[in-house]
């Protein structure tokens, strides 16, 4: 029995219970009243909790099809490392902006550096942010 159909057993019992106490219109207004909004938080919360799970699993399948585009780096012939760290910089920088619509502020945060230091970078690496 999960955590969900313990509560409502719990929630009948104690129906039960007023109902033997109250007369029958109060407990009918009173049962009409508190389940159906408890139900209703519930989706609301499970929803929620959808949705936050899906804009994740959308940012990392964003990620790895990302990752899969980067050219394969030639180890054997030799690779600029600056030049690399450049490119994957100015990747997350792009994914940063696509995700927040543009809002450097947020961007930044969601990359958890400065603004002042995402600002630089995009002047730095000449990223288009319009």
């Amino acid at each position: 029995m999960n955590v969900d159909q313990a509560a409502l057993m719990e929630n009948d019992n104690l129906r039960h219970n007023v109902a033997s106490q109250l007369p029958e219109r109060a407990v009918r207004l009173k049962l009409a009243e508190r389940p159906d909004r408890d139900r209703i938080q519930r989706v609301v919360d499970l929803a929620d909790a959808l949705l936050s799970e899906a804009e994740t699993l959308a940012r990392d399948k964003a990620f790895t099809e990302e990752a899969t585009r980067l050219k394969p780096l030639d180890i054997l012939g030799g690779i600029s490392f600056y030049d690399e760290v450049q490119r994957f910089e100015t990747h997350l920088i792009k994914m940063a902006l696509s995700e927040t619509g543009g809002n450097q502020a947020k961007a930044a945060r969601l990359l958890g550096i400065k603004a002042t230091t995402l600002n630089s970078k995009i002047k730095l690496f000449k990223i288009d942010v319009g």
